[in-house]
């Protein structure tokens, strides 16, 4: 390619938004998060979920009801917070929250929600779709 002479038409997206193709029989319901297999379709995430969290799911979607794509958006939500050793605390604030199953996260696990924004008495605040900052490594000794 070669650098602009004219102007161009730029095309835009808001980077809230995304739409994916939906996995075969999979169910995913609105306000769920989820993830994307090795093939790129949506799937309800699991705490087994190999890939980190996509979106936060706006509507429900079934293959069996002849969905094909599901709409998700990015953000911040709140879910509900893992128990005993998994739940999370204001200590983790900015930490990674790792998906419990759908709609619940805590403080281990594989697949990644998002950085915990805030955490409240009604649940964990996530930033799905932003990056989780890596952990410090320790001081030189």
């Amino acid at each position: 390619m070669t650098a602009l002479t004219q102007d161009r038409p730029t095309p835009e997206r808001d980077g809230r938004r995304v739409s994916d193709p939906l996995a075969a029989a999979a169910v995913i319901y609105a306000g769920a998060l989820y993830v994307l297999d090795s093939a790129g379709a949506a799937a309800a995430a699991t705490a087994a979920a190999a890939t980190p969290v996509r979106a936060v799911a706006t509507a429900r979607a079934s293959a069996a009801a002849g969905d094909s794509r599901v709409e998700g958006v990015l953000g911040v939500f709140r879910f509900d917070n893992g128990s005993g050793a998994a739940e999370l605390t204001r200590a983790d604030i900015g930490a990674a929250a790792y998906v419990v199953d759908d709609q619940t996260v805590g403080a281990t696990g594989t697949c990644v929600a998002g950085p915990v924004f805030d955490v409240d008495d009604a649940g964990v605040w996530v930033h799905v779709g932003a990056a989780v900052a890596p952990a410090a490594a320790p001081p030189a000794g």
